[in-house]
């Protein structure tokens, strides 16, 4: 996977390893998620200049449980810097059925002649990974025979299953051109029963993925909000992916500083919004919107920057409301169902025990990985 840094380690350390964390977590020590996080919610009355949910004029909005502030990169293979969005979090429940979230921020890349830059062979067993190009290109291969090239704005959805051996590089195309390189890799848990599916690879092109604008029906400058709807629903529109479990991922384009943009969002879902670019206030509590004075419009702020990310508390509010404070901004909104299983962990494979990870260490040691 991406965040598995060092193949070099032998699969004997995954074996006397104890830690629930990727190969990383052992290089790139993080800070513990007490110290991550931190409470920045103030009480705030708030003049509106955009509303997308003009129907729904008393509306519960989810309020933030903890922020996790932007982490340090570190290198992943010699072709992705990357930041460990979830930090301590990661392989938690509190971000179930999502396992990690690594983000390479945009990064110039000169052009060279050679082999391209990335990671090499590693397996996997019992989740999946999901990788995004924003900007460059990623080339994939594994062992089920599947090359394939992701450009920008596509998606590689991978399902490990019951076990898969790939390998991640920066395209021929675009080691040779250099440019821009900005991607992300979540990790998505499998539920129980499907950990050891058959491996499957889907290919999420750019122009096949779903865009919602809102408000619903807009257009040009009047478009609050475009989210793509990799997975999930939105607005009654389906997202691309095929998916275990309900998943939603979306990626959603503020253009307007001041706009605010309420979204819907399944209540009984775990919701993380994360910030690309830019800068948004995600704002908690309830609000009239018909009150002209804006006397029952009070709620609390929660100031999101570059690579921050708010994970939301199951508070039984159906909408997320949003404004923006700077134009262009961009977010991820990431989350589902969660799975209630136990997380045992280790290196490149997630399992519901730890007897299931010896399992996985012998089997690929056995060569019965990509069958």
């Amino acid at each position: 996977r991406l965040s598995s840094r060092a193949w070099t380690a032998t699969l004997v350390s995954f074996a006397t390893t104890s830690t629930a964390f990727c190969l990383f977590a052992a290089t790139a020590p993080i800070p513990s998620t007490t110290a991550l996080s931190f409470a920045a919610d103030s009480d705030t009355n708030i003049d509106p200049v955009c509303k997308t949910n003009p129907d729904h004029p008393m509306t519960q909005f989810r309020s933030v449980r903890k922020i996790l502030p932007r982490t340090s990169p570190h290198w992943v293979g010699d072709g992705f810097l990357v930041h460990p969005v979830f930090a301590n979090t990661a392989f938690t429940e509190e971000v179930s059925p999502l396992l990690m979230f690594d983000y390479a921020a945009p990064k110039k890349f000169p052009a060279k002649l050679g082999a391209p830059k990335g990671v090499g062979q590693h397996p996997h067993r019992g989740f999946e990974t999901v990788t995004v190009a924003f900007q460059g290109e990623v080339e994939h291969s594994d062992s089920t025979g599947i090359t394939d090239v992701i450009g920008q704005g596509d998606v590689q959805w991978m399902t490990a299953g019951r076990g898969i051996i790939h390998q991640e590089f920066h395209s021929n195309k675009f080691t040779k051109s250099g440019g821009t390189f900005e991607m992300c890799q979540l990790w998505v848990n499998l539920p129980k029963k499907h950990k050891m599916t058959k491996p499957k690879y889907q290919a999420l092109l750019n122009k096949d993925i779903p865009v919602v604008n809102l408000p619903v029906g807009t257009d040009g400058d009047n478009v609050m909000a475009r989210a793509r709807i990799i997975a999930g629903e939105l607005n009654d529109i389906q997202g691309a992916a095929s998916t275990f479990s309900p998943i939603q991922m979306w990626d959603v384009q503020l253009p307007h500083a001041g706009a605010e943009v309420d979204l819907p969002y399944p209540a009984d879902h775990q919701c993380m919004v994360f910030v690309r670019r830019g800068s948004v206030d995600v704002l908690s509590g309830s609000s009239d919107d018909n009150d002209d004075n804006n006397s029952k419009h009070k709620s609390k702020t929660s100031t999101l920057g570059p690579q921050d990310v708010a994970i939301m508390r199951l508070d039984g509010a159906s909408f997320l409301r949003l404004r923006v404070n700077e134009p262009d901004s961009s977010i991820m909104i990431l989350g589902g169902e969660p799975l209630n299983e136990p997380i045992a962990a280790q290196g490149p494979f997630v399992m519901n025990t730890h007897d299931e990870i010896r399992k996985a260490i012998t089997d690929y040691q056995r060569g019965k990985f990509g069958k």
